[in-house]
């Protein structure tokens, strides 16, 4: 028997607010198709995410990961941030 694979999710999602200590909230878009009427719709859900060393700016693109409850509702972590944001 091998060791159990852990897979956590990750996500890519844009910095929205970088107001609080270590943490950024991320926005995430997809897109989902009206069952009816067959128009494509932008849907965002947005996640708080630890960012340790607080480098995250507004605008930044980032990758998270899935880690244990940090708070009550941070359980994602900033694992690299993929592109810089305009906004300095």
């Amino acid at each position: 028997m091998g060791e159990p694979v852990n897979r956590r999710r990750e996500w890519v999602g844009r910095v929205v607010s970088n107001k609080m200590n270590k943490t950024v909230v991320v926005e995430i878009e997809r897109s989902v198709i009206h069952p009816l009427y067959r128009k494509v719709l932008r849907r965002v859900t947005k996640f708080k995410a630890h960012d340790e060393d607080n480098a995250c700016k507004i605008g930044d693109r980032v990758r998270m990961v899935e880690t244990r409850p940090i708070s009550k509702d941070k359980h994602m972590r900033v694992i690299e941030v993929m592109e810089k944001g305009l906004r300095d």
